[in-house]
């Protein structure tokens, strides 16, 4: 690793409660949209199926990571455990892709943002609500990391009980028949192209580790968040699905009345099917789903601050970005950069893709991170490790032969987005080995 011209140390000021906050706040968004667009993919079958798997790798993955999390409590995460497991050169790729999926995730998010807050402003263009988004919650995150988990923590459990209310505000009009409804309607391969969407329920649960330079007595906490978390949105998944589908069929969650375009706010759609849009609580489940979208795109721009500063402070990019607020003690410079590579991105207008990319990082992450798992329990037998997962080896070689499978398929469905990730990796290693570390 390249060497520091001076210490850059984050502050620790986490406890298990922040942890567990971050870690559902990270993911939520997830809950609040994105994976009904799996459902046009593949339907209420061909989604569940696919995310039955993704909920075994995800439980397996998240424990095995924990393993990690708690013996190399550091801000670079996936990147210094490959690194240590695997050498600069894969520690490089873990930390890309680690990168692209946290800076990627953003503004897909902010799409959604734009689309629920549409409701009560739709004079305001969406891609202008994302801007100042972006704008607010970067400059939270440079004000410090204990005010930004504080926030993180009040806005999940308020999202949290926002989707306990769409359940019980839904359960009486659904009907198990709905499920059943046009279930598989592009047969078994739907289920593989559905897999992003599936995966976009959880996606960036890892980023607790992100946050372990600044977690109090971290051998312990980020195993009480970690598992609290997972097990907190495997219950709101299973949850949010069934409930959602089950009041008219998957496909009036996907699409507005009278249209054919695919919407960002599938709770709302459902909402009106159940209690009709006039309704109060119609209006309270939209304003609440702010808050689950706001949690995600808060708290995966505090992960991806740190898997950017990381990079940097080790020479892997920029040393700039490296570099800490000498006021607040944050990455401010890291946060900046993704920033505005968020808003660039925001550009697109694609949210589908988006999520796919960031999926691809995801997925990347999990295999490299499941070899680092199996490869360090042999290379470094005596590394102390505070919490070690269940079912070793079964449970990483689980989660990497499904991440394995996941990542072919979303490639074969996906063959330009594939071509952009695997481009974005190519030329930026490129550029580390021209820089000669």
């Amino acid at each position: 690793m390249a060497e520091k011209t001076e210490p850059q140390n984050l502050k620790r000021t986490l406890g298990p409660v922040m942890l567990w906050g971050l870690g559902v706040g990270y993911v939520i968004s997830g809950m609040y949209f994105g994976w009904n667009l799996g459902l046009e993919q593949g339907g209420t079958l061909g989604l569940a199926v696919a995310t039955f798997f993704v909920i075994i790798m995800f439980l397996t993955f998240t424990f095995s990571y924990t393993e990690m999390a708690c013996a190399i409590p550091k801000a670079g995460g996936a990147f210094d455990y490959a690194y240590q497991a695997l050498g600069k050169h894969w520690g490089f790729f873990g930390g890309m892709a680690q990168n692209i999926e946290f800076i990627f995730a953003p503004p897909a998010i902010a799409f959604a943002i734009g689309a629920y807050l549409n409701i009560f402003l739709p004079t305001i263009p969406m891609l202008v609500i994302a801007v100042i988004f972006y704008l607010i919650f970067t400059g939270l995150n440079i004000y410090g990391v204990e005010t930004a988990a504080s926030f993180e923590l009040f806005v999940t459990i308020v999202a949290v009980g926002g989707l306990l209310l769409f359940a019980g505000a839904v359960v009486p009009e659904v009907e198990f028949k709905n499920l059943s409804k046009n279930a598989l309607p592009n047969g078994w391969s739907g289920a593989f192209a559905a897999l992003p969407f599936a995966i976009w329920f959880f996606l960036a649960i890892e980023g607790v580790a992100n946050v372990a330079e600044e977690t109090i007595n971290p051998q312990r906490n980020i195993l009480i968040g970690f598992g609290s978390a997972i097990l907190t949105l495997v219950i709101l998944c299973l949850l949010t699905f069934t409930t959602s589908v089950g009041v008219n069929g998957w496909e009036t969650i996907v699409y507005p009345i009278g249209s054919t375009v695919a919407s960002d706010s599938p709770l709302p759609l459902a909402m009106i099917q159940a209690v009709g849009e006039g309704h109060i609580l119609y209006k309270l489940v939209s304003f609440i789903g702010l808050f689950g979208l706001v949690a995600s795109f808060h708290g995966i721009i505090l992960a991806a601050g740190r898997s950017t500063f990381e990079f940097g402070r080790v020479g892997f990019a920029p040393v700039v970005l490296g570099r800490i607020h000498p006021k607040f003690k944050t990455p401010a410079n890291a946060l900046i950069l993704n920033m505005f590579i968020g808003i660039l991105a925001l550009l697109t207008g694609k949210t589908a893709d988006i999520i796919t990319i960031a999926c691809f990082g995801a997925l990347s992450l999990y295999i490299i991170s499941m070899v680092s798992v199996i490869v360090l329990r042999s290379k470094e037998p005596d590394l102390e490790r505070p919490f070690k997962v269940p079912f070793y080896p079964a449970s990483p070689i689980i989660a990497l032969a499904i991440a394995i499978v996941a990542f072919i398929a979303i490639t074969i469905y996906n063959p330009l987005l594939a071509l952009i990730y695997f481009g974005i990796l190519l030329v930026s290693n490129v550029w580390f080995r021209m820089k000669g570390e």
